[in-house]
């Protein structure tokens, strides 16, 4: 997919930010895309859908437990699952619930909004324009 880290800026060209300021300015793009696609993603969505997508983003045990049950039940033993959690658990902190929420997520989308990766990668563009065509004000505001 992509990553949001020096090479991005660079491509950018905000390279020449101060360090001190890059995971900030990051950390700002992230939480921007994030509620972008949000958005996008839930246009044409209902009700249910929107509660039933929210009760991983809470990490809500028992709702995402019995969604599991409903929907896949044989979830650990999927491989990209498993990819998934043998790379969470490197990561110190990363509880079981934590796992399943992001899986789940992943998977509801794949099943209701089978277009969000399209979804992700256009807003990533758009943002990507903006913050190029703003890229003096950027850079004079981060110095």
């Amino acid at each position: 997919m992509f990553q949001l880290d020096d090479n991005f800026l660079q491509d950018l060209g905000l390279g020449a930010m101060p360090d001190n300021q890059k995971q900030a300015f990051l950390q700002h793009i992230y939480s921007e895309l994030e509620l972008r696609v949000g958005t996008k993603l839930s246009e044409g969505l209902t009700e249910q859908q929107m509660a039933e997508f929210e009760s991983f983003v809470d990490r809500d045990q028992e709702k995402v437990h019995a969604w599991f049950m409903e929907h896949l039940p044989n979830y650990a033993e999927q491989p990209d699952y498993q990819k998934l959690k043998e790379s969470a658990l490197q990561d110190e902190g990363i509880d079981e619930l934590a796992i399943l929420s992001e899986y789940g997520s992943l998977k509801w989308l794949e099943m209701n909004r089978p277009d969000y990766r399209q979804v992700v990668a256009s807003e990533l563009e758009k943002l990507k324009q903006e913050i190029s065509q703003n890229r003096e004000a950027i850079l004079a505001t981060e110095s």
